[in-house]
């Protein structure tokens, strides 16, 4: 070494250093690169991405090249800095500790730091380039890294330390997926954002949540007028009715409109025609989430259920679309009377039935209503009040001024909501 000049081997030291700085921010980029978006990019056909996906399948193998590689430069760089230090300022423990710290400093910022973070920020802009030398260099050196991992194998079964199977740390729970959703949103649009967000929580909501109470099941009782039975047939605005006989406790079953719809213009309507064109009725208990009550509808070929408690009593009234408007939002389709519990005022308030449910009060108007106790309007001013409340009283559920309009059969009939922002004062009977 005395016969090669100072000069070549500060380049040499400079040439070790990059190489260094190269091992670095591979490891780096290659560990910190979405695997989810690199497997897509790998199945799309992109070169760098399949190599990329090939080093990462053997990442113990991937790791030890890469560390050998940067162990190896650095430890040169150590015996090149103390061969220059002592040709430049002589032989001595000072001179050499001072060249220690100073290769140190030049590792530390030029071969591992700034390396480091910028394989972090662009991980698929440097590991895609870099497998074009980790791939040759995994298969030349690949002797020496099995038998390098020869020895750290038999650590990690000393320590009882067991690999996970390949891939394994990559799978997502559904709050990870949910975290990953929500963070997204500014990269997705704002429709598929609501309506992804909307399948994540269809374990979180039951059918309590969107079912039509039994007070508003619009049922048909088969002990009725034959001409009236027709009117009330002829004039829903739905396909499936529930049929009862003297009280909603006495179900029959569920009538398909169009299959008595010759029936309509004959001469009478009688019972036993109903009876042949019912379905049997089916129960599905409170509290069935969501998910679980569409794949029951899916698998048992359904778009109707009725809810029931843990006595048997009739809770509500559930369908396939009130399962599809938590997804992907309100259809058109709708009975006029369905839309009329909640409409907007000339002043900016929303006037709204006591029975509208408070997820869909916050969907509509963009509130948070609490979700976890009653389930309509009417149930959680009640839960407020403590007591039936009088026309006129209002109250502030969190930040939303309300002030109850109409009161019915014990219950609140109608109310009026003023959002936060609409300005709105009440009047000075006001209760907090």
């Amino acid at each position: 070494m005395d016969s090669i000049s100072t000069g070549t081997l500060f380049v040499v030291l400079a040439v070790l250093l990059l190489t260094s700085a190269f091992f670095s921010t591979s490891e780096t980029a290659m560990m910190a690169i979405n695997r989810y978006r690199l497997r897509h990019a790998a199945e799309s056909g992109v070169r760098g991405a399949m190599r990329a996906q090939a080093l990462l399948d053997q990442t113990d193998k991937l790791l030890g090249v890469i560390l050998l590689g940067n162990n190896l430069v650095n430890s040169a760089s150590g015996t090149l800095s103390a061969v220059l230090a002592i040709r430049l300022f002589g032989d001595g423990e000072m001179v050499l500790f001072v060249a220690t710290l100073l290769l140190t400093f030049l590792i530390l910022v030029f071969s591992e730091v700034t390396p480091k973070v910028i394989g972090a920020s662009f991980p698929e802009r440097v590991a895609y380039p870099a497998t074009l030398l980790l791939t040759p260099l995994l298969t030349l050196a690949y002797p020496v890294v099995w038998f390098v991992n020869l020895f750290v194998q038999g650590i990690l079964k000393l320590l009882h330390i067991k690999q996970p199977d390949p891939g394994q740390g990559n799978s997502l729970g559904l709050q990870e997926l949910r975290t990953i959703v929500l963070e997204s949103s500014g990269r997705l649009p704002r429709e598929h954002h609501r309506i992804l967000m909307n399948l994540l929580e269809l374990e979180d909501i039951t059918v309590d949540d969107v079912m039509t109470p039994r007070s508003q099941i619009e049922a048909i009782d088969i002990e009725d007028d034959p001409e009236r039975l027709r009117q009330q047939i002829s004039t829903s605005h739905h396909t499936r009715l529930v049929v009862q006989q003297g009280s909603p406790d006495n179900l029959l079953g569920v009538l398909h409109v169009r299959r008595v719809l010759h029936a309509l213009t004959g001469a009478e309507l009688d019972p036993d025609t109903l009876k042949e064109n019912l379905e049997a009725p089916y129960f599905v208990p409170a509290g069935t989430p969501l998910f679980t009550q569409l794949r029951n509808f899916q698998s048992g070929r359904r778009r109707l259920a009725l809810v029931v408690d843990e006595y048997g009593e009739l809770q509500g009234l559930v369908t396939l679309e009130d399962l599809l408007e938590e997804m992907v939002g309100e259809f058109t389709t709708q009975a006029p009377s369905d839309m009329g519990y909640l409409r907007q005022e000339g002043d900016g308030c929303w006037l709204a039935e006591g029975s509208v449910l408070l997820r869909h009060l916050n969907r509509k108007l963009g509130l948070s209503l609490p979700l976890d106790g009653p389930k309509t309007l009417n149930g959680l001013l009640l839960e407020q009040f403590e007591d039936i409340p009088e026309a006129g009283v209002s109250i502030k559920l969190g930040d939303v001024p309300v002030e109850i309009v109409q009161t019915q059969d014990r219950a609140v009939k109608m109310a009026r909501i003023y959002l936060p922002d609409s300005g709105e004062v009440l009047s000075e009977n006001t209760s907090t």
